[in-house]
């Protein structure tokens, strides 16, 4: 491993986007953001952030994230652009997914009780719908919007002014903004040739129909209840009660790809739809042990075999393993704002720390022989932190931030306890 390289690599990435920050003051500031979120710091939000460089107080890591100039679109760009530079394949994959955000207050903008897919039940969060890369040399997330629910929030002029929601983020369902950021994406020339998503998204005939309008191929998820029309086109049925009918002969066992423990193979099989089954299909999965079924809506500009869609099913759960790590690596949840504007900046600035552990894994060479397997984006992390990315702090500096701490804590404490006896 050459680690010499990797410092040069951070170099190169905030030099890329360097000219997004209008001022030499935040632009040194995110540099500093970013290298606190790539180390081994304990919580990645400003006040951490800033101890670890070595700041006194957390002013400058706040301001970078509420009123500092800079074009967080314009960096979220960059990131998409130096995705595709390092891992982009004519064979790519794009994938939408959101994520929940877990949140004690409410006024977050977007955040309110509300179906989080993290915790898997209706909790107080705020939800963000991402977009992913995914090919054969690694994967990162390129772009992200923040939901905001149509009542309590879009609908609440008051509300959106405090939280800062400017008045052009009007309200969109995830398939819409799944769609928005797709657009942008192909737009932008990233090589993919196929799309995939949930049944959020798989449910929604417009971003089906906009795609097939591209040309663009997916496999996106649907409910068992979905209904289909097989037989030419001229039998509608639901899709479990198509899958039902189906004789032994049409199921083949494949691989959607590895998973921790090895290759996660499954029985499949798959039903022409709409009197056009080059092009449109159902996919089915069924699990080799329980038989359960999870089913799939399919498009294909051109006729390609069973097992091509099978590894794009698969691809889907690749967003999950990176919200896993950067929740896990890079504190893509750990951020303590409340404005709009925070929010789209702190998460950016953690989707190009992402990036950079992202490209760097890629450029890690294979080594079948050594017995090891190759670095992964976690390992690369976890070697940053302790090789390059030490705090730049004293014993002074932490004392005294130990004490500025509890010092805020006793003054948070009692505003608190005052508005509770006014209450």
């Amino acid at each position: 491993m050459d680690v010499d390289r990797w410092s040069v690599r951070f170099d190169e990435v905030m030099g890329r986007v360097a000219g997004r920050f209008f001022r030499v003051e935040p632009r040194s500031t995110a540099r500093e953001f970013v290298s606190g979120l790539l180390s081994s710091v304990e919580r990645k939000n400003c006040w951490w952030l800033a101890e670890q460089a070595g700041h006194h107080r957390p002013d400058a890591m706040q301001r970078l994230l509420r009123s500092a100039r800079w074009d967080e679109d314009g960096v979220r760009d960059d990131i998409r652009d130096l995705v595709v530079e390092h891992l982009g394949d004519p064979g790519g994959v794009l994938i939408v997914d959101e994520t929940g955000f877990l949140k004690k207050g409410a006024h977050s903008a977007g955040v309110q009780r509300q179906y989080s897919g993290t915790g898997g039940r209706i909790e107080n969060c705020q939800v963000g719908v991402f977009l992913a890369y995914a090919s054969r040399h690694g994967r990162a997330l390129i772009d992200r919007r923040l939901y905001l629910p149509e009542h309590g929030w879009c609908d609440d002029p008051g509300r959106r002014e405090a939280a800062g929601i400017p008045p052009e983020a009007v309200f969109a369902t995830k398939p819409r903004l799944a769609a928005d950021m797709l657009a942008a994406a192909l737009d932008a020339g990233v090589p993919a040739r196929w799309v995939t998503g949930d049944e959020v998204y798989g449910q929604d005939p417009r971003l089906r129909a906009e795609l097939e309008d591209r040309g663009v191929g997916y496999v996106l998820a649907v409910a068992c209840s979905t209904r289909v029309r097989i037989n030419g086109g001229r039998t509608p049925v639901r899709a479990d009660k198509a899958a039902a009918a189906l004789p032994a002969s049409a199921w083949h066992t494949h691989s959607a790809g590895d998973g921790a423990k090895g290759p996660r193979r499954y029985h499949w099989a798959w039903i022409a739809l709409d009197g056009d089954g080059h092009r449109r299909q159902l996919l089915v999965r069924r699990n080799r042990t329980t038989g359960e079924l999870a089913f799939h809506r399919c498009f294909t500009p051109h006729p390609v075999p069973l097992p091509a869609l099978v590894r794009v099913a698969g691809t889907r759960w690749s967003i999950e393993e990176l919200f896993q790590a950067a929740k896990g690596c890079v504190g893509l949840d750990h951020y303590q704002v409340r404005n709009h504007r925070s929010w789209n900046r702190h998460i950016t600035l953690a989707m190009l720390a992402l990036a950079i552990l992202a490209v760097t894994a890629a450029g890690q060479p294979d080594d079948p022989g050594s017995g090891r397997i190759r670095l992964t984006v976690n390992e690369i992390r976890r070697l940053l932190g302790a090789l390059l990315l030490t705090p730049a702090t004293t014993a002074a500096t932490v004392l005294a931030w130990s004490d500025w701490r509890r010092q805020h804590q006793a003054r948070a404490r009692k505003a608190h306890y005052q508005a509770r006896l006014r209450s």
